[in-house]
């Protein structure tokens, strides 16, 4: 699934193309990729991820996102981890702050097209926006595997009075889970605390990648970039945090921001059609890779072959010289 560098490339591609951008004009194809959506009034009994939804209920959903977000004047994009939000305001303003909330989930895309511009493919909400400088565009939500989504949700104080995300203001959607603290901040916000990942690590005995995997401790972090920053730090995967010295867990931080600002500078990794940037071309960082997805190739750094072994339902990629497990 896109990870924070992927979600990234396409919060900074938004941002001058949404940034002051008016809805005027909303369609949704298909209510399932408005999951976390709730219309004004309650739940209107769709629940959570069903694929099989009820047609009175979900016709009562997508008129309900159609009716709200046309009309609404779109702020500047914010991200946490792999969330991404866009603060809204009505024409007359309500006392309430409320956002565009999107999740890309497996293969979600935000697209952005000139109005007369052919049909993407699995498109399933499609917003024409109106920007005083660079006029009408569409805004193609696509996603062929339907577990990303988007809604209209009510802004809430972040707890400790920073600003939510990076790009954001001291607010994040209500549906996103930060007051239980189950999504961390992400290594490139301003306002992650180096030293209180370091502690709540050194205090597991979980193994490394999957302490790197948990939102609730760095939100962002995916396969593989976890792969990456792990095999540039030398660590194997399974290296317990209470065994990792102070020292080495700061080095493996500095290592994963690294790892983050090349793939951002090549516009995320691309494996298939499924991550795209908004003008729908792939990144390259997939050129880069030195463990992730390089099963039996030789390392770069020793040529000894790259080791893949079964990790929470997927893999993890390492060099069984460099990454020893100590």
């Amino acid at each position: 699934m896109p990870e924070l560098p992927e979600v990234e490339v396409v919060r900074a591609g938004l941002a001058p193309a949404v940034t002051g951008a008016r809805v005027v004009a909303a369609e949704v194809r298909d209510p399932r990729a408005l999951k976390r959506h709730v219309p004004l009034g309650g739940d209107d009994g769709l629940g959570g991820h069903g694929v099989t939804l009820p047609a009175e209920a979900a016709a009562t959903r997508a008129a309900d996102f159609e009716r709200r977000v046309t009309g609404l004047t779109l702020g500047s994009p914010a991200r946490r981890g792999k969330f991404m939000w866009v603060p809204v305001a009505a024409e007359r303003p309500t006392a309430e702050p409320w956002s565009l909330l999107a999740h890309l989930g497996m293969s979600g895309q935000l697209l952005l097209r000139d109005t007369t511009a052919l049909d993407d493919r699995h498109v399933r909400i499609r917003l024409w926006i109106e920007h005083p400088t660079h006029g009408e565009l569409r805004l193609d939500f696509a996603d062929q595997r339907l577990f990303g989504s988007l809604a209209l949700d009510r802004l809430a104080p972040t707890p400790d009075g920073a600003p939510g995300g990076f790009g954001g203001d001291a607010e994040v959607p209500a549906l996103l889970p930060v007051q239980a603290a189950r999504i961390a901040r992400d290594p490139l916000d301003p306002h992650f605390d180096d030293a209180e990942f370091v502690a709540s690590a050194r205090r597991r005995g979980s193994g490394i990648k999957q302490l790197l995997l948990d939102q609730s401790l760095v939100s962002g972090v995916g396969n593989i970039y976890a792969d990456e920053a792990l095999w540039r730090a030398r660590m194997h995967p399974e290296t317990p945090g209470r065994r990792i010295s102070a020292a080495r867990l700061t080095e493996l931080l500095a290592l994963l921001r690294d790892v983050f600002a090349q793939a951002l500078a090549e516009g995320g990794t691309s494996f298939d059609e499924q991550y795209v940037n908004v003008n729908g071309q792939a990144g390259y960082f997939s050129r880069y890779l030195h463990s992730y997805g390089r099963t039996a190739e030789p390392c770069d750094r020793c040529g000894t072959k790259i080791e893949r072994i079964p990790f929470a339902g997927r893999s993890s990629h390492f060099c069984p010289k460099c990454q020893r497990l100590r």
